[in-house]
């Protein structure tokens, strides 16, 4: 159902080289541009996206407390290392990777603009 999510950024060539390297082990690459202004990035036509924009009424970026873009994987490996990639290209810990409960297994970090994401995937949940 979701298209895509915009992600603001005050610094366009930073978040293109942040991006640039933490999507592609998931299949994430650049699908088109508006200037300088707008870049979408998606695993291929008609799959959800990234949009990394510069804010249109001019301000400065500044990430909302209470939002984050959540981008699924299918294993739990793939969460540990696209974790460890966004810590390594700058961005900063939200969470470590864990098993959050009911098959939930996440990891979460905020971009070098601050906006807050995590990978997770959805394991089967323990018996009872």
């Amino acid at each position: 159902m979701i298209g895509y999510v915009t992600l603001g950024t005050n610094d366009m060539e930073r978040a293109k080289a942040f991006y640039d390297a933490l999507l592609a082990p998931i299949g994430g690459k650049r699908g088109f541009a508006i200037g300088e202004r707008f870049v979408l990035y998606s695993a291929g036509r008609n799959q959800p996206g990234i949009a990394l924009v510069k804010p249109y009424d001019g301000q400065p970026h500044h990430p909302g407390n209470g939002h984050m873009t959540a981008l699924v994987v299918r294993e739990q490996a793939q969460v540990d290392q696209l974790h460890a990639l966004a810590l390594s290209l700058g961005g900063s810990d939200e969470g470590a990777p864990g098993d959050r409960g009911f098959g939930f297994y996440g990891g979460y970090f905020r971009d070098p603009d601050g906006n807050k994401l995590n990978f997770f995937c959805m394991q089967a949940p323990p018996a009872v």
